[in-house]
């Protein structure tokens, strides 16, 4: 792969750091299903669509991050096409306070990691998303209602991901604390945080943008049906 890692950010992913959940050895990958339906291919090698397609069953759906709209062969139907924003947090600005109930998840943890995204809709939330990194969450009256975690890691750096809570438990500044606190870890390994939001939630961005960081290029989402 040419450029820069964040670039393709899923393929350079799959390739170096997170090699061991990838599926697939040629010039297309996916996250294994369990994790979630992240995939890529390398651009620069002939019909990534087309080799994609032998290591996604048909009536399987992934998820792509590309550098424009494309069109895809006849072994796809398109499901969703969105603009989707990269930031990245070049200078740390996270200062928020930890609320006293934040704490550590683990697979105990995983049921209710599951039923939240599930509910709050962050992004794919599989059974073994939370491998991918550390998780932090915070508890009211022992329920789990907002968490906060790591997804992608290429080299030098690693993605903010699955910022979620609870309908119940909006405006307490859970999403902030949380983020700081994976931050902090993100940091203590000398990486930089960069995270992918929907170019159309506004409230996200500015929550994001208040944490330092900044756009870095604009990407198209698709999420594709293998179909034939």
């Amino acid at each position: 792969m040419t450029g820069h890692p964040l670039d393709n950010v899923i393929w350079s992913a799959l390739t170096t750091r997170q090699a061991g959940f990838a599926l697939g050895d040629g010039s297309a990958r996916r996250f294994v299903p369990e994790v979630g339906p992240l995939s890529a291919f390398d651009w620069a090698q002939g019909d990534g669509f087309e080799s994609l397609s032998t290591i996604v069953p048909s009536g399987k759906t992934v998820a792509l991050f590309l550098p424009k709209p494309v069109r895809p062969n006849g072994n796809w139907e398109i499901i969703r096409e969105l603009p989707l924003l990269q930031m990245i947090q070049s200078v740390d600005s996270a200062n928020a306070e930890s609320p006293s109930q934040l704490l550590k998840l683990g697979n105990k943890d995983n049921p209710e990691m599951i039923a939240l995204a599930a509910l709050t809709k962050p992004g794919p939330f599989e059974t073994r998303t939370r491998e991918l990194g550390d998780f932090y969450g915070i508890r009211e009256q022992g329920k789990l209602v907002a968490m906060t975690g790591e997804r992608m890691r290429v080299p030098g750096f690693t993605e903010v991901s699955a910022v979620c809570t609870h309908p119940d438990h909006l405006g307490k500044g859970y999403a902030a604390a949380l983020m700081t606190r994976v931050i902090k870890g993100i940091r203590e390994r000398g990486e930089t945080p960069i995270l992918h939001v929907l170019e159309e939630n506004h409230r996200a961005i500015g929550l994001y943008e208040r944490l330092g960081f900044t756009r870095r290029i604009t990407l198209n989402l698709m999420v594709l049906r293998r179909v034939g």
